[in-house]
Formats: C-alpha cells, sequence, structure tokens
C-alpha cells in the first residue's frame, strides 16, 4: 500500500494499543508495539521505524524522555505525540525534545491515521521538495536559510530548529509578504488539513517565533487573524 511503514506505537495503555494497532495494520502498515519507555528504548536499539507513536505520560519513564533519548541517539524517526493536556507549556516540553507533531486525547481515529500517514510521507520527504522551494538559499530581512545544509540563521545567530521548525520557515521564507492560510500550512508542512479549531499550528508558530526573536530581534512571522499568518517586515 502506497504511504505504509513501520509505525512503533508506544502507550501503556492495552486497549488503546490494541484499538489504534488494529487500525494502523488494516492502513496497511507494519505495527511494533510497545507498553512503556524502556521497552520503546530496547525496539528502537535494535531497529528502525518510520515513525513513532508516543504517549506523554507513561509511567517510568516519560514519552518525553524517550523522545529526548531517540533524538540524542540520532534517530529520525517522525514522532507523534499522543498527550492528554493541551497547554502550551505541555507542548513546547515536547517540542524541545524533539517531537514533530501532537495529538491531544480523546482523539478521532481518523485524525490519528491522517497524522500518521503525514509523518511517515515526512520522514522520506527532503524539505525543498516538500514545499517546492527550488533555492538552494533563501533569505528575508536578516534570516537567511541554507536549505540543501539544514541550517538557518538570524543575522549572525544559528536557529536551532526541530525538523517541523525547518520546514514552516523554509514555507514563509519561499513565500514573503503572502499571508499563507492555515490549510495551506498544514498541507504543505504536516501533509493533511485539520479544522481551523487546531491548536498545532499555533504551538509550532509560537515556538519559532520564540526562537527567531531569543536574541531581541523584531518579529517577522505575524499573525493574520482567523486566516493565517504572514512574514512580513515591519520595521
Amino acid at each position: 500500500m502506497v504511504g505504509s511503514g513501520r509505525i512503533l506505537l508506544v502507550d501503556d495503555d492495552r486497549a488503546l494499543r490494541d484499538a489504534v494497532g488494529r487500525a494502523l495494520r488494516l492502513e496497511g502498515h507494519e505495527v511494533i508495539v510497545a507498553a512503556d519507555g524502556q521497552e520503546a528504548l530496547r525496539v528502537l536499539a535494535g531497529d528502525s521505524v518510520d515513525l513513532v507513536v508516543l504517549d506523554v505520560a507513561m509511567p517510568g519513564m516519560s514519552g518525553i524522555e524517550v523522545c529526548r533519548r531517540l533524538r540524542s541517539a540520532g534517530d529520525t524517526a517522525s514522532v507523534l505525540m499522543l498527550t492528554a493536556k493541551d497547554g502550551i507549556a505541555d507542548r513546547v516540553e515536547g517540542l524541545d525534545a524533539g517531537a514533530d507533531d501532537y495529538l491531544v486525547k480523546p482523539f478521532a481515529l481518523e485524525e490519528l491515521l491522517a497524522r500518521a500517514r503525514a509523518g511517515i510521507r515526512r520522514r522520506g520527504e527532503d524539505g525543498a521538495a516538500q514545499n517546492d522551494v527550488p533555492a538552494d538559499e533563501l533569505a528575508f530581512a536578516d534570516v537567511r536559510m541554507d536549505v540543501e545544509g539544514q541550517m538557518a540563521f538570524r543575522g549572525e545567530r544559528r536557529l536551532d530548529l526541530t525538523r517541523t521548525e525547518f520546514l514552516l520557515l523554509e514555507l514563509f521564507l519561499a513565500n514573503p509578504g503572502k499571508v499563507l492560510m492555515r490549510g495551506v500550512i498544514f498541507d504543505r508542512v504536516w501533509g493533511y488539513d485539520v479544522s481551523g479549531s487546531s491548536k498545532v499550528l499555533d504551538v509550532y508558530i509560537s515556538y519559532l517565533r520564540r526562537k527567531m526573536e531569543a536574541g531581541g530581534e523584531a518579529r517577522l512571522v505575524h499573525t493574520v487573524r482567523s486566516v493565517g499568518y504572514v512574514l512580513r517586515d515591519l520595521a
């Protein structure tokens, strides 16, 4: 099946593992399950997967710590966090650990399947191809990006971006001054569209801004209320 991949599903809730695992297998994915963080790390130490669906709140080792260790080991698998918490601070902690996407419990199974497909696609795609950006280097105001080298700078300061943040900034730099609708951003960066009520995009924009403005620089990514976002220099 096109778009199928190898998925590690990590959750201490057996009923959830059974239900989600069954749905993912029906979509044609190969699914490995783990009941806790230690088991997940043992699996990842000896095997590679395209996507890790990872519960945040587990006894013993949390999903945040699993993700942090996975990234420290150089694993580039896409990570979809499952969390019962809907707060910005909780999501930022996951972004720091290297997560690519979030889904808040309770969730619709169809949305999880869509996010899983998108995560697997991102795993195998180059950022430039994902965003249809022909240039090897992009620049706007004092921001520049080496697309092929996967590096971005604000002035002389290098921006420490996650993969998703890099794709977001790349999309903005390829479309300066153009208002990008929320659905367009979701489609181009995550590979799926969701309802306008989703907070995932807002969380990632907030964190991208924090990194871009960490040196006291002016804001460049602006909100267009009820529509989307735009890269614009108002100085």
